[in-house]
């Protein structure tokens, strides 16, 4: 999805992930172009946020920035590509579908995608650059949208309180549940969660 306000030169987007850290769910990225002329205060990494602001500010930069897109790469992309390679796809996908061409990208973190534009990595970039801190906020709205449908799927694994990540309620219910199409079967706790079932499983069988 995206959404374009006025057309300008010398356009450059900001671009950052939500969501590579947890055991379920999709990883997020989002790019912003900012409109300097109708600025967003209250800019900043996402993480640092509450959520009822995080939404606010949405709202806002989507309203006001020359243009923004949000994208993802699916459970699947993660587990064929590694969570790394899934974040660079999503970030591509993300800066591909703005609807005005950015003639410089900068992306939060030490790694760039692959992109049609020059790109330059930015650590803690989502601190210091506003774009980078409006896309880190999209992309963060727009996933913990997605696991609170998860959650409404899934309530055992507690995905509307821990967005994904792998709290001891969660790594709790992955033992007494099992896991989910929804979960990463390439990260450790999954992975192990799996095997202990399978063992499982073979023992009744046996």
């Amino acid at each position: 999805m995206g959404r374009i306000r006025l057309a300008s030169q010398g356009l450059v987007a900001g671009v950052d992930e939500a969501g590579r850290g947890p055991l379920a769910g999709p990883v997020y990225a989002a790019a912003v172009i900012l409109n300097p002329r109708r600025p967003v205060h209250g800019l900043a990494d996402s993480k640092l946020l509450k959520p009822q602001v995080r939404a606010a500010l949405a709202e806002v930069i989507q309203d006001r920035a020359l243009a923004w897109s949000v994208a993802k790469a699916d459970v699947t992309e993660i587990e064929t590509h590694n969570i790394l390679g899934a974040t660079l796809l999503a970030m591509q996908r993300a800066v591909s579908a703005l609807q005005l061409t950015p003639r410089h990208s900068l992306i939060d973190g030490n790694r760039c995608p692959i992109l049609p534009c020059p790109a330059t990595a930015i650590v803690k970039g989502d601190r210091i650059v506003p774009a980078i801190s409006a896309a880190s906020i999209l992309a963060k709205v727009a996933r913990d949208r997605e696991m609170l449908a998860l959650d409404r799927h899934y309530p055992e694994y507690g995905f509307a309180a821990n967005k994904g990540y792998g709290t001891p309620f969660h790594l709790a219910a992955l033992e007494a549940h099992g896991p989910r199409a929804c979960h990463r079967r390439c990260f450790d706790p999954v992975r192990r969660a799996l095997a202990r079932r399978g063992v499982e499983v073979l023992s009744l069988l046996s």
